[in-house]
């Protein structure tokens, strides 16, 4: 019996579905916890064995990088075969990591980022993925841009959102000169006056940006689905930390067990995704850094 065939087994005796959200309502667990593929990034192991190690680390949830999706599909892979893997071993893809730069003033740029993005949407949804980030890439130096404007072109992609199936979620990057502060994210949200937008924060971006912990306070429950769980040293300090030198949750100095009841939803579970850059994870095993990954976001969220 593979792994596909266990889990339906085991659906048919429960009579319950094991979707990782489903499965969450029905328990009543605050939390689902997912493993974004950065943290397996320096690995380099390509699209199928970053599924295959996180499905063996016990994950039921996965946020991957579009172009890792991408190099496997121009190496000889096909949708339908990349959407068969994620079935086969009993996954579910939560959201995709890409970096069009749909928020940049060129309009040149930006036409050419809204065709880049149907594309990766479509892809998505092809493997069943209904959510893709939407960092500020390309207006992370510089001036400052009009928010209002931002928040127009946010709606834009929402849109072709819509006609995708794929929801483009506002992500905040501490180091930015854009959207790098909460109340940034949460004016673009909300003046994009779409039904659809949604923010994705980051443990080491809100420490990063300066905003805090505390500032998860001040955003509505309804907009977040998904939160990259991490944590920071004490040293270096906010101003030089850099993505480097995020660590395992539990590690470091951020507060995260009231971090986490300040995101906790009664009506629905939240998607704990588990992202670093760590050049001493990358020289591990990748299948350890996983399991350790997971064992250390389900113990900072206990009794929460």
């Amino acid at each position: 019996m593979n792994r596909r065939e266990a889990l339906s087994s085991i659906a048919a005796v429960s009579g319950t579905s094991l979707l990782p959200v489903e499965a969450a309502v029905a328990k009543k667990q605050p939390f689902i916890y997912s493993l974004n593929m950065s943290t397996l990034r320096g690995h380099k192991l390509g699209f199928r064995k970053e599924l295959e190690v996180a499905a063996q680390a016990g994950y039921g949830s996965v946020e991957i990088w579009i172009n890792t999706l991408q190099d496997y599909l121009k190496n000889g892979g096909s949708l339908k075969e990349a959407s068969a893997i994620v079935k086969d071993l009993g996954l579910k893809v939560e959201d995709a990591i890409g970096f069009a730069p749909w928020i940049v003033d060129d309009n040149t740029t930006r036409g050419k980022a809204l065709e880049q993005l149907k594309m990766e949407m479509e892809q998505l949804a092809a493997i069943g993925c209904t959510r893709v980030a939407a960092p500020p890439m390309g207006a992370t130096t510089g001036e400052p841009l009009d928010l209002k404007k931002v928040a127009g072109r946010y709606r834009a992609i929402l849109e072709l959102g819509e006609k995708t199936g794929v929801t483009p979620h506002l992500e905040l990057w501490g180091f930015s000169k854009n959207l790098s502060r909460v109340g940034e994210l949460l004016y673009v949200a909300v003046e994009a006056s779409h039904p659809s937008a949604r923010v994705l924060m980051d443990v080491y971006h809100l420490h990063k940006g300066g905003s805090g912990m505390d500032s998860v306070k001040d955003v509505g429950k309804p907009l977040v689905e998904i939160f990259h769980i991490n944590d920071y040293p004490k040293t270096p300090p906010r101003e030089t930390i850099t993505d480097a030198d995020r660590i395992y949750a539990g590690d470091g100095v951020a507060p995260l067990k009231e971090l986490l009841k300040n995101l906790k939803n009664p009506e629905k579970p939240v998607i704990l995704s588990f992202e670093v850059f760590n050049q001493g994870y990358y020289a591990q095993d990748a299948l350890l850094v996983a399991k350790t990954g997971l064992a250390k976001m389900k113990k900072v969220a206990e009794g929460v």
